[in-house]
């Protein structure tokens, strides 16, 4: 139960000085026209800075995003950045996408960094996020912020930190920056005062050297000139990628790129969508319906901030058929690893990385090419972290993860919605070259290396309530495992949270080397597998369903789908989430 006198006491304190005099005012107008349940979610409690930073609904308040509390986040930030890098001078690359007060919010963070002697490298308008990563390693900065909210609803924004490698902090940092931000007890501690001579904007020259990375990413670029006429279609859905996108595909030597025009102008309230998220069917609406009348091959959509790509492909049976994560992931992984077979680029240390729920037919494609294949945990920030620990001794080729985030090239350290939309309009112009479409190449992919299919099955639930039950559900796997999925036995169960994997025909246990993550997995002799695991940015609960047999002809493929499609059905109601 909320504390009311808490709350009450700090609505009282922020009617007051040193809150400015607009802060002031926004809380008057919140007493007058909101309900005593909204003020209350305001204040009664701070809003946390995690692991990645901040993320929460926009407003005045202690658990909303506003001036005093980014500005408790950057000082916290700036804390720690002075106790790290003390003997040396620190810069900071900063960046927004789309979202309402973007701008304004960046100018506080900005202000607060440059108070504090810290050089800001300050992006003039938005940008996507993966070349906020990628302005951070060029510029050899220590520190970053991006601010976004991802692909949450209007109301939000968000702050996300960033490391000297240009990947999201991960630990030791992450959680000794959050003690530095609590260790702020109140705004008379955060310098707001900016020094304008340590901000310095930034824009064309990071714009061309990031394309120029992402050039060179490509596998085929000959076969992009051949198919320079080839039909897509791109929204950016009204985000940072709106620029960097079609410039990268038209670099490229693609000529015939569309863009859904209604959703080029980057707006905050996102008018022409439900929910700005290209793993919604919904978002790809207008695009598909332009695809349709042009007759386009391809259909690509990125989030707000540019970092993940949704994209529908041209059915073979005709229509428009949308690809989920993993099945994208199973085309553009198979397309980067078979192409640097075929020309030779293979030296034996290359690798690829994909988390712990991710399709497993990507670990059986780099086995049977005789590639590495790493997992990490969930969050591209681990993969953008294992690429940092191997770049002396590695070569990455390619990472991803089923939520719609790959990353080709090691020029940043985070998911890259510019290269992955380059490289999959390039790898569709590959299998059109060959008579293909990107339908029959998934085909071929299931034919060689067996039909796996995927399925994410999510609940929300909010308040104490709901973290307590799903608290609950997590300790009712974990204690009382199942014996079999789908009549099939269980022969491992991983528990990433007591980390250890234990062969549950033998009863062997051995240890996971992973850090600590309350995740569940189990798996039968086939490979079928369950994972169960709470979001750590959402208040819900996931489960991820994963399955396969072998496709043995192209005849057969409608057939196996359905069969596969049952098995989950039967799996999701066997363990009680559907």
């Amino acid at each position: 139960m909320k504390d009311q006198k808490n709350i009450d006491q700090k609505v009282k304190e922020w009617l007051s000085e040193p809150y400015d005099t607009e802060t002031r005012e926004e809380v008057k107008r919140m007493i007058k026209k909101a309900s005593a349940d909204e003020i209350a979610d305001a204040f009664y409690k701070d809003l946390e800075f995690g692991t990645g930073g901040l993320r929460g609904i926009m407003g005045p308040g202690t658990n909303r995003i506003n001036k005093y509390t980014l500005g408790k986040a950057t000082q916290g930030l700036s804390n720690y950045l002075k106790k790290s890098f003390a003997s040396t001078g620190i810069s900071i690359a900063l960046a927004h996408d789309n979202r309402n007060n973007a701008r304004e919010f960046a100018n506080i963070v900005a202000n607060v960094f440059s108070a504090n002697g810290i050089k800001v490298y300050f992006f003039e308008d938005l940008r996507p996020t993966p070349e906020l990563s990628f302005a951070i390693r060029h510029l050899n900065c220590q520190s970053g912020v991006m601010l976004t909210a991802s692909h949450n609803p209007r109301e939000y924004s968000g702050y996300k930190a960033y490391w000297s490698d240009g990947g999201q902090v991960v630990s030791p940092h992450d959680k000794n920056i959050i003690e530095e931000v609590n260790a702020i007890k109140n705004i008379g501690e955060i310098n707001f005062t900016g020094r304008q001579e340590l901000i310095e904007f930034i824009g064309e020259e990071i714009d061309r050297a990031f394309l120029q990375k992402v050039s060179e990413a490509s596998v085929y670029p000959e076969v992009c000139k051949k198919q320079s006429n080839l039909r897509m279609v791109f929204s950016p859905i009204h985000g940072a990628a709106v620029d960097m996108v079609p410039k990268a595909i038209r670099n490229a030597g693609f000529k015939a790129l569309h863009l859904v025009e209604e959703q080029c102008t980057p707006d905050g309230d996102f008018p022409t969508v439900i929910y700005p998220n290209p793993e919604e069917e919904e978002a790809l609406t207008m695009a598909i319906e332009k695809a349709e009348d042009i007759d386009a091959e391809l259909v690509m959509a990125s989030d707000p901030d540019g970092d993940r790509v949704g994209i529908a492909i041209k059915a073979n049976k005709g229509g428009y058929k949308l690809l989920n994560g993993n099945q994208t992931a199973a085309l553009l992984f198979h397309y980067v690893m078979n192409g640097w077979k075929e020309k030779n680029l293979l030296s034996g240390n290359e690798y690829i990385v994909k988390t712990i729920v991710t399709s497993q037919i990507l670990d059986k494609m780099a086995d049977q090419m005789n590639i590495k294949c790493y997992n990490t945990l969930t969050g591209f920030k681990f993969i953008g972290n294992l690429m940092t620990a191997l770049e002396a001794n590695e070569k990455f080729m390619v990472g991803g993860e089923e939520s719609y985030g790959y990353l080709i090239g090691d020029h940043v350290r985070d998911k890259d919605a510019v290269v992955s939309c380059a490289l999959i309009a390039e790898m569709t112009a590959w299998y059109k070259e060959q008579g293909k479409s990107l339908e029959d190449g998934l085909i071929d992919i299931y034919l060689k290396y067996g039909f796996f299919k995927e399925r994410l099955i999510s609940f929300t639930k909010k308040g104490p309530q709901g973290a307590k039950k799903i608290s609950e559900m997590m300790e009712n796997f974990r204690s009382k495992p199942p014996k079999s999925i789908d009549g099939e036995a269980l022969v491992l169960m991983k528990d990433f949270l007591n980390g250890f994997e234990k062969n549950l025909t033998t009863g062997l246990e051995t240890q996971l080397d992973f850090p600590k993550s309350n995740v569940l997995q189990f798996i039968t002799a086939s490979g079928c597998m369950v994972s169960a695991r709470p979001s750590g940015t959402e208040p819900k609960i996931k489960f991820y369903i994963s399955v396969n047999t072998p496709l043995n002809a192209v005849s057969d493929y409608e057939q196996t789908d359905s069969i596969l499609e049952a098995k989950m059905d039967r799996i999701a109601k066997e363990m009680g989430v559907l």
